[in-house]
């Protein structure tokens, strides 16, 4: 088996989020990259990606980088997210200082990138599989290494790099991801509510009072932030949170 088999089969078979990003970052770090993130949304519209609440985000940038380009909103006017949400494929970060027509907003974003020392990479953009949905990666090259230098890198590794980090994105789909958590209880009621339950059955099932269950019901509801259990059900599926495989692992009982 080649080493880029290998690493797939291990990225494929990745049991956690923790696993296959630790499992990606150092094999990109290996190829000069060592700086990622790894964006994707349910709730685009348009060109807004929904609320930043709802993305599911990696990353390995310090702090001090991250807290400013999402904190402060640099990523709404980054001139790759422009690129990114209107192509897919990968696209090298020369297209920036080659093209003419940035915005001031977005020559702020490509200043405060320089400052911050992220000056030479690739972005990719996943081909999505919705109008919804959205996913990309921007991926830094290391210090001292060159816009020319990621070309080289490019030429040799490129096909690698992009077959990698689909499977990445790919396998992210798949995993249970909580941005806000659930209680064991929580989930339970609304599997067997995507089962096509009423209370009264669930109560019967899980022997429970149709309170308690209407209790449950509107706290999984407060946690994803919704307004009706269907709701509730349609967020919880996008992020993989109902019917895994080892709920005991996550959360609390009650």
């Amino acid at each position: 088996m080649t080493k880029l088999a290998a690493h797939l089969e291990a990225l494929i078979n990745a049991p956690t989020f923790e696993t296959l990003w630790d499992l990606h970052t150092v094999r990109m770090a290996e190829l000069g990259f060592d700086r990622l993130i790894y964006g994707f949304t349910r709730y685009r519209s348009g060109d807004s990606l929904g609320d930043p609440q709802d993305w599911v985000v990696l990353t390995n940038h310090d702090d001090a980088y991250m807290d400013r380009f999402l904190g402060d909103g640099y990523i709404h006017s980054a001139p790759m997210v422009r690129w990114a949400l209107a192509n897919d494929g990968a696209c090298s970060w020369s297209w920036i200082a080659n093209s003419d027509n940035l915005t001031p907003a977005e020559r702020r974003v490509t200043e405060f990138n320089r400052s911050m020392g992220v000056v030479a990479g690739y972005t990719i953009s996943f081909r999505s599989v919705s109008q919804r949905t959205k996913g990309a990666a921007a991926i830094t090259a290391r210090a001292g290494i060159s816009q020319d230098g990621v070309e080289d890198i490019w030429a040799e590794h490129g096909e690698a790099i992009r077959v990698m980090s689909n499977v990445v994105y790919l396998k992210m789909l798949t995993l249970p991801h909580a941005t806000r958590n659930l209680t064991k209880r929580q989930r339970e009621v609304l599997e067997w509510v995507a089962d096509g339950k009423i209370t009264q059955d669930i109560a019967t099932i899980l022997d429970l009072t149709p309170a308690t269950v209407e209790k449950h019901l509107r706290l999984a509801r407060e946690a994803l932030g919704v307004g009706t259990t269907a709701q509730a059900v349609l967020k919880a599926s996008f992020y993989n949170e109902m019917f895994i495989l080892d709920p005991d692992s996550r959360g609390t009982d009650e």
